[in-house]
């Protein structure tokens, strides 16, 4: 069973749109952890229609609608439902985010042909209504700790992990910004492989009047990482920090 693990904060306009993603998945043995990070919208109310709806036709223990506590943040809303998880299988996906209907089973595939403990798949930008817009995020085939210094292409609703290669522990999210960075790379410093399946198989919603400032605030933070969490020398923070840039414009040409 894969455990999808939704973080929810006011994300009324959209969770709707990323629930029926999960539910229209090819492949259908999943449950949903919505873990709401003290919404002040209509969120869990939403949340609350597709679980009575569940529960109408007796599938109301794969809904589960948990809470972080008072507005603790993404990271401490991924743990809740990480500790929470049934599945062997843990993936993450944001409460805007869409994905395409065949990408559990593609992945699962993927990473039961390759033995993989983590693995991640390519993506499409998408405008606010959650339409492509024919921007590709291609991935590489693999990735080690070096190399995820320098490129930071690793989406968090691409990502899968199989819990019987690798502990829940060793996944749990830092209370840091950017913590799902923080994670892949303390993943795979301890070791582990990123293999990257090539095929875009989520839509990453992105709101046009947060894009610049998310752009400021990203810089800030993978610099943040690179200094005060994996401990870099200036140096090397500076030479791995232009090859993250160079990529993430990339990205989004």
């Amino acid at each position: 069973m894969v455990s999808v693990v939704i973080p929810v904060h006011n994300a009324q306009r959209f969770i709707g749109d990323t629930i029926r993603s999960v539910m229209g998945q090819e492949y259908k043995d999943w449950e949903i952890l919505l873990i709401d990070d003290h919404s002040e919208d209509e969120s869990v109310k939403q949340i609350s229609y597709f679980i009575e709806d569940a529960r109408e036709k007796g599938e109301e223990k794969r809904y589960r609608l948990l809470s972080s506590g008072n507005g603790r943040g993404a990271a401490a809303a991924r743990n809740v439902g990480i500790k929470a998880a049934k599945g062997r299988y843990i993936a993450f996906l944001d409460a805007d985010d869409i994905w395409e209907p065949e990408k559990l089973i593609e992945q699962l595939e993927f990473q039961d042909k390759i033995g993989a403990a983590f693995t991640f798949t390519g993506y499409e930008f998408a405008d606010e209504n959650g339409f492509g817009i024919d921007k590709i995020v291609r991935v590489p085939f693999r990735m080690n700790y070096k190399q995820a210094l320098k490129n930071t292409t690793i989406f968090t609703s691409t990502v899968m992990f199989d819990t019987e290669k690798i502990s829940k522990d060793m996944i749990l999210m830092p209370d840091v910004p950017s913590e799902d960075t923080a994670t892949w790379w303390k993943v795979l410093r301890n070791g582990y492989t990123a293999w990257g399946l090539n095929r875009p198989l989520t839509l990453y919603r992105r709101s046009g009047e947060t894009l610049s400032s998310n752009k400021k605030k990203a810089v800030r933070r993978i610099w943040n990482l690179y200094r005060n969490v994996e401990h870099l020398s200036l140096i090397r923070s500076a030479w791995c920090f232009c090859f993250y840039a160079m990529h993430a414009v990339w990205r989004r040409l």
